[in-house]
């Protein structure tokens, strides 16, 4: 049975998600009839523990082994990150976020550079992928497709599917073949890693989104049973999602997306969710870098595209909110059962009002939403609720009323809350906002309790049963106010955070109870031994650390180091010195560049007898077919060379052609130049479009000095023709991927209709180590120039910036030594810059990886991450710039240099990604 979307209305992360479940079937799974599940603690976090899960759902929430969960996913693009290291780097930062699972979409293409084979190694390995989220205690979503979209080529199919003929995303026999044969692939790994089985942390898997293709989605459901997934399935709707529209070639850059993407954006969209608003898709954790011929038509190399974590790991303004809610919906359980309740309106009418409460403990939650541009505080009539709430300009807040904080009662707060936790002999409740908002909290108190104020900021009073206690956010960091005796002997730590401090805050659960601790950049983990807890994590700037635990912990170590403490008047072990920042690394200069130019292809005596002859044919009229798909050539440059004879009266050649966003076509004539055609830059009209097609028409050039127009024209010539096809569309036919779409079309003649015999040639065979996207068909990269073992002594020795002017291909190299200091975990990116009238592009090969394409004279990008473990932090690099010029301009790297993107003391061992010299 399914579960329909409205029964979600209530709940926040698969609301988020905006899906439904089917049950599984199986005695580990239940998608019968809702059983009954008070409100309680949720599920301890996930691990692979050998023990068996049952999973089960009503309409409030997901239930593990009968207890309360609420889902919050974060997707992470892991293909995106060719670092098998960073992957812990990246879940571990989502776990301390506030994230509770993974979203995993599983790129086909990625894994399969030819029809049968599946690769799962290196850079692939999904299951050590699975592990690393299993040993970071996150449930995993698995999502592999077959198809993604996900600004993917061909939307995560593979190139190969165009030689089969099948119909993709249908019920046709030639693609279901391979489909499943992929699907398969995916679950012998995954299975291994069910939940329910105790052996990993794959909480659900969600299926393929094609709207209407009922038969092949339950096709696709039977192949997944029928391979051992007893997870429950998720039927993904077509939605609306808010992760914005990606930034177009040409465009302006992610930064305007981040700014729209601000902590006010995101509380805007997850409390909506929260409260019932339209159902969201999954938001983006980490996108990371669309390295090698990875993106679809309408990306570049970058997809920082407004995710919490951003290209270079590092956290972005819009985790703000993620971390306080996750940890909110973690550790309040009273928001993992709500029901709607009596409307309230404010007295501003700009000012939104949902009104929630749960059932079983009356704990109220009002969602406060400001579409406006000014900031509004209005009173909420019938919630008694005595005093004005804020909510700033285009802003949303959730207040609650009502909740149990430990052993004393939440009359109400101003401040929404972000969690409640017991640490050793007291509790603790954290309440967060906006900077300079004052916070309010009132306890409900039959007796009046000694409260004590531990910081300058905070104030109380005492009246009519309640204990009413105020903080200014942002005001000397983390305030603190301790409340004790009255109704209960029990002590009750009220700390107050505005933003900035709030993602200071990181909560952690160990065997022996709750941890909380202040003050680093991130925490990664903790372990208790005996009286001494063991953190690990990252600091930035010098920082106080403050930690909260179980009773009996009188040490700390922070990254191996004992660290002196004191207890504090909060009951904390406080630092009795800051713990250091980091020192960010020196680079070096680039240098030492050696130059080689390429393409011996237009040569008239090239030998291309090992070419592919371009022998099929196409009716009406038997006409030559050359779409590069046809034969095999499926990423990156592809080269065409013509031979003709009986040229004479021939005044001028115009080719035909078919490419992605930002495609373009070089020619000459018996090795010389005839000129280059581009598509344009794409505009608002034209961001979203997959298939560029033109025709480009070039005058024959004049015959040398000396000789008559007619005699050049005779005897043997040779066309030659260099396509950059850049990427494939997403189901750019309606699926059928018997129609290949990129390449040349049509090549005629003005003046004359010679016969032309073609052959082509597109990149080698697949890399076996960087996979099937990573080089294309320029001589260079066949001749592996662009690899760190090529010798590269007979080079020309250069300097740059270059100015050089011809059409085609200019390699450039050179070599450069890193001595990052291990406990520093630097983030480095390469960045290019020139002339914008200059008209030339580069690849970018680190380490034979290939990086991304710059686009000089277009941009938007011009720094590319440059992901530890390819990059060697301590050793020696090797870079290699491809550099593709139509002569029209000068063209060659100017302005080459590293910089340092983010640093941070801390981080995770990073061992180095194989990257094999020949």
């Amino acid at each position: 049975m399914e579960l329909s979307r409205r029964m979600f209305t209530a709940l926040a992360g698969t609301a988020t998600l905006g899906l439904a479940l089917t049950g599984s079937g199986r005695a580990a799974t239940s998608a019968g009839a809702p059983r009954i599940a008070p409100t309680g603690p949720p599920p301890a976090p996930p691990r692979a523990d050998g023990e068996r899960h049952e999973i089960a759902f009503d309409r409030y929430s997901l239930l593990v082994d009968g207890r309360r969960l609420v889902l919050w996913p974060g997707e992470m693009h892991f293909f995106r990150l060719p670092s098998p290291s960073l992957w812990r780097d990246v879940l571990q930062k989502m776990r301390a976020h506030g994230y509770n699972a993974v979203d995993l979409p599983v790129a086909w293409n990625h894994h399969s550079p030819a029809p049968g084979e599946h690769d799962f190694t290196g850079v692939r390995d999904l299951d050590l992928l699975l592990r690393t989220a299993a040993e970071t205690g996150l449930y995993v979503v698995l999502r592999p497709g077959p198809y993604l979209g996900a600004d993917l080529d061909r939307g995560g199919l593979p190139g190969w599917l165009t030689a089969t003929g099948g119909r993709a995303r249908t019920t046709d026999p030639a693609y279901l073949r391979h489909a499943e044969a992929w699907l398969s692939a995916v679950h012998a790994v995954a299975a291994r890693h069910q939940f329910t089985r105790g052996t990993g942390t794959v909480l659900l898997y969600r299926t393929e989104d094609a709207p209407g293709a009922d038969a092949y989605l339950e096709r696709l459901r039977r192949r997944a049973r029928a391979d051992g997934i007893e997870v429950p399935l998720l039927s993904a709707a077509r939605l609306r999602g808010d992760d914005g529209r990606a930034d177009p070639w040409g465009g302006q850059g992610y930064g305007p997306l981040r700014r729209t993407r601000d902590a006010a954006h995101e509380r805007r969209t997850r409390l909506a969710d929260l409260a019932g608003g339209p159902p969201r898709r999954v938001s983006l954790a980490f996108g990371g870098t669309s390295w090698g011929w990875l993106p679809a038509p309408g990306a570049y190399t970058s997809y920082d595209r407004g995710a919490a974590l951003g290209e270079a790991r590092t956290p972005a303004a819009g985790l703000v909110p993620l971390h306080q809610l996750g940890h909110l919906l973690r550790h309040v359980p009273d928001l993992a059962k709500l029901d709607r309740a009596a409307e309230v309106a404010a007295p501003d009418p700009r000012l939104t009002v949902r009104h929630l409460t749960n059932p079983d403990t009356g704990a109220h939650v009002y969602v406060l939403r400001n579409d406006s541009d000014e900031a509004l505080s209005a009173t909420l009539p019938g919630t008694g609720i005595d005093v004005p709430v804020p909510v700033a300009a285009r802003d949303a807040k959730l207040i609650a009323a009502g909740l149990r904080l430990g052993r004393r009662r939440l009359a109400y707060a101003t401040a929404q809350p972000m969690l409640s936790l017991a640490a050793g002999r007291q509790d603790i409740a954290v309440f967060t906002g906006r900077g300079g908002e004052m916070a309010q909290v009132v306890l409900d108190c039959e007796a009046e309790p000694v409260t004590t104020r531990l910081d300058a900021e905070p104030g109380w009073s005492y009246a009519d049963g309640r204990l009413h206690v105020t903080a200014p956010l942002g005001a000397g960091g983390l305030s603190r106010v301790r409340v004790e005796g009255g109704d209960d002997e029990r002590p009750l730590l009220l700390l107050f955070a505005d933003d900035p401090t709030a993602v200071r805050l990181w909560p952690y659960e160990t065997p022996s109870g709750a941890l909380l601790v202040y003050g680093p950049a991130l925490l990664r983990g903790a372990v208790l031994r005996g009286s001494t807890v063991h953190l690990t994590g990252d600091t930035v700037a010098e920082t106080g650390l403050e930690v909260w635990g179980p009773p009996g912990l009188t040490d700390v170590t922070w990254n191996g180091r004992p660290v002196r403490t004191r207890i504090s008047a909060s009951g904390s072990l406080l630092a009795e010195r800051p713990i250091p920042g980091v020192s960010v690394p020196e680079l070096p200069a680039l240098g030492g560049w050696r130059r080689r130019t390429e393409n011996p292809e237009s040569a008239p005596d090239f030998d291309d007898s090992g070419w592919t002859p371009a022998d099929r044919t196409a009716a009406p009229g038997g006409r030559p077919v050359l779409f590069a798909d046809a034969y095999g050539c499926f990423h990156g440059d592809v080269w065409y060379r013509g031979e003709f004879t009986g040229a004479r009266g021939v005044e001028s050649v115009s080719f035909e052609y078919t490419t992605g966003t930002q495609g373009l076509l070089m020619a000459w004539l018996d090795g010389r130049p005839l000129g280059t055609h581009r598509m344009p830059v794409p505009d608002e009209g034209t961001a979203d479009r997959a298939v560029w097609t033109a025709t480009t028409s070039f005058p024959l050039p004049a015959p040398p000095r000396g000789e008559r127009a007619g005699a050049a024209r005779r005897g043997r010539h040779v066309l030659s023709v260099l396509v950059r096809p850049m990427q494939r569309g997403a189901d750019d036919r309606g699926g059928d991927l018997s129609r290949p779409v990129r390449g040349l079309a049509a090549v005629r003649f003005a003046g004359a209709s010679p016969r032309v015999a073609w052959r082509l040639r597109g990149a080698a065979e697949p890399d076996p180590v960087r996979g099937p996207m990573n080089h294309g068909g320029l001589y260079g990269e066949r001749a592996g120039w662009h690899l760190p073992g090529h010798d590269d002594r007979d080079w020309q020795e250069a300097e740059l910036p270059r100015a050089d002017r011809r059409q085609g291909v200019t390699w450039y190299r050179t070599r450069f030594r890193l001595d990052v200091d291990p406990g520093v975990d630097a983030s480095l990116g390469l960045v290019l810059g020139d002339d914008p009238e200059r008209a030339y592009r580069a690849q970018v090969f680190l380490n034979g990886w290939n990086m991304g394409q710059y686009v000089n004279d277009v941009g938007p990008q011009h720094t590319f991450v440059l992901p530890n473990g390819i990059l060697r932090t301590r050793g020696e690099n090797t870079l290699a710039l491809a550099v593709l010029s139509d002569g029209s301009s000068p063209a060659g790297p100017a302005d080459v240099r590293l910089t340092v993107l983010s640093a941070a003391a801390g981080g995770v061992p990073v061992e180095p990604v194989d990257a094999p010299g020949r």
